[in-house]
């Protein structure tokens, strides 16, 4: 009532000084009309103490607003969250200064610290300030110029008035959508799938002691301490890289925050670990992950993870690069084929031309990276393994020295391959960040890095690779069911990538290389190793129309390079 008292006075002195002004200049036909403005203006100044003083002890406010103070849970919030609890009929605050003190917040489990009346008194100030009744009481402190030395809690008040705060509603959240509150408040939008930052946490989301509920899709998930999930990581018993820091986690889903946003794709992890990058992209707002891990010591965590959740995860014990393994029998975890695997998540075929359906994000095993290269090659061109199922997205960390390979190009007989000229036939390769091996947690042996040697191009980083297959990969000359020979005849070429292209093609059949090479533009000299990927496939197409290659012993030895695992030059 002090601080009513004052502001009055101060506005009574403002407007008389005004007064005098104002008779200094012979203007006294304003004075009545002056006069009743002040009278006005102390009267709502007082209404509006009265008012707001009395609705915050009722524990009741203007507008059902509520300002989310950021202390541990108490008797006070318990009551609030209760009632934003049960449905969107309440609107929650969450401002600024939550988003920022969010982090000091002590865990349910620890005791509440003690307030004081000082502390509480400092609170109600503040939710005054943001109460709707009050709103006149602002704008009048704002234009009497309050300094902050003078009245510093009524100008801590303003300052967060005044500023831009998240107001967002419950329902808003569902929809993703901007809700502009009563009275005018600024207000930004919204969104659940843009970045870790728009990752909304609202009222409903701080834990309450004695309380268990499944997570929503809008709590932050804490990412853990670095010591305990390096801890974690270092106890697995076979060679593999782990994902730890968590700047590392951020940049690889902000490389993803445009599928995320789109919401289109299932997101397939290989072997999350300690479920650090797992958490970070569902924080980003991630509709739907899968998890396939291959090790049992991770599970426990991952699956109490997926079960606070609110079916944005799922948990397989699977090996994503043990995936559709060769022969046949009774088939044990963590290797699975493709179909039971893609039949359980529910996840159905697409037409090749469709939108990708799946993207794949981890980390190429280092013990069979090469291998597996090779193996998505032979399922990539004859629509088989997870390919099956449309045009699946790999978004994988892989050795700078098999990347430079990926990407090298005609001309460059070191790096060269088959591989190379396959791959990039195929799909598009997009290099979205290189990272030192050093970032990442290795588990090996003798406590190295365990960085493979390279003498030929330089390895110090795993690249961050994009590889999205083409949809015009496949015409009406080229299929699924002939592509396999395109395989094995890009084989055969780049096997000796410094002999010319028109020898090796005589060789299947005797006296067509010269008009093959004539009908595609290449001069009789060409090495088979400055052959560019797209002309390898229209010289293949020109060798599926001519009869004369029908019968040639490169169409005798598709089947038996197929079967094998795939390894090639």
């Amino acid at each position: 009532m002090c601080v009513c008292v004052c502001v009055c006075v101060c506005v009574y002195v403002y407007m008389y000084i005004v007064l005098c002004i104002l008779s200094s200049q012979n203007h006294k036909q304003y004075f009545i009309s002056i006069e009743m403005m002040m009278m006005m203006i102390i009267i709502i100044i007082i209404v509006s103490f009265l008012v707001a003083g009395k609705g915050f002890h009722d524990d009741k406010c203007f507008g059902s607003f509520y300002f989310v103070t950021p202390t541990v849970a108490s008797p006070e919030s318990d009551a609030v969250s209760a009632r934003l609890d049960r449905g969107s009929q309440q609107t929650a605050v969450c401002t600024r200064t939550e988003r920022q003190t969010h982090a000091e917040r002590p865990s349910p489990s620890s005791p509440s610290p003690v307030r004081s009346a000082g502390d509480h008194h400092q609170d109600l100030q503040l939710s005054m300030a943001l109460c709707g009744g009050c709103r006149f009481l602002v704008l009048a402190v704002r234009s009497m110029h309050v300094s902050a030395r003078s009245t510093p809690a009524l100008a801590q008040a303003v300052r967060v008035f005044s500023s831009s705060s998240r107001v967002c509603s419950l329902d808003s959240f569902s929809m993703g959508q901007m809700k502009v509150p009563a009275g005018g408040v600024k207000t930004e939008r919204t969104c659940p799938s843009v970045g870790s930052a728009q990752r909304n946490l609202s009222a409903v989301a701080v834990s309450l002691q004695g309380q268990r509920r499944p997570l929503c899709r809008y709590d932050l998930l804490d990412l853990g301490e670095v010591e305990e999930n390096t801890r974690k990581a270092l106890a697995c018993k076979h060679l593999r890289r782990f994902i730890i820091d968590p700047s590392l986690a951020k940049l690889v889903a902000e490389h993803l925050s445009q599928d995320i946003e789109d919401g289109k794709a299932v997101i397939f992890e290989c072997n999350p670990g300690p479920g650090v990058l797992t958490r970070t992209l569902l924080n980003c707002g991630a509709q739907r992950v899968v998890a396939l891990e291959s090790d049992k010591a991770f599970l426990p965590d991952l699956q109490a993870l997926e079960n606070n959740l609110d079916g944005q995860l799922e948990v397989v014990h699977c090996d994503f690069f043990k995936l559709d393994p060769i022969g046949h029998g009774s088939m044990k975890p963590p290797a699975m084929y493709s179909e039971k695997l893609f039949t359980d998540l529910g996840i159905s075929e697409v037409p090749w031309t469709a939108d990708v359906p799946v993207k794949v994000v981890g980390i190429f095993s280092q013990r069979n990276e090469r291998n597996m290269l090779w193996k998505l090659v032979y399922a990539l061109f004859e629509r088989l393994s997870i390919f099956r199922y449309g045009r699946v997205e790999l978004i994988m960390f892989i050795s700078e020295k098999n990347y430079s390979k990926l990407v090298a190009q005609p001309g460059n007989n070191k790096s060269y391959q088959a591989v190379s000229a396959l791959f990039q036939m195929s799909c598009n390769i997009e290099l979205l960040h290189q990272e030192p091996w050093s970032s990442f947690v290795t588990t090996s042996r003798n406590g190295g890095l365990s960085i493979p040697k390279s003498t030929v191009v330089p390895n110090d980083h795993l690249c961050l690779v994009r590889i999205t297959p083409r949809a015009d990969l496949f015409t009406p000359t080229v299929t699924p069911f002939n592509s396999s020979t395109l395989v094995v005849m890009v084989k055969q070429c780049l096997a000796k990538r410094r002999g010319k292209l028109i020898d090796k093609l005589n060789s299947w059949s005797p006296g067509i290389g010269q008009d093959l090479l004539a009908q595609i533009g290449l001069s009789e000299d060409v090495l088979t190793g400055q052959v560019y990927p797209d002309q390898y496939k229209h010289l293949f197409e020109l060798m599926e129309k001519s009869e004369q290659f029908t019968q040639s012993w490169l169409y005798s030895e598709v089947l038996e390079n197929t079967k094998n695992t795939g390894c090639g030059s």
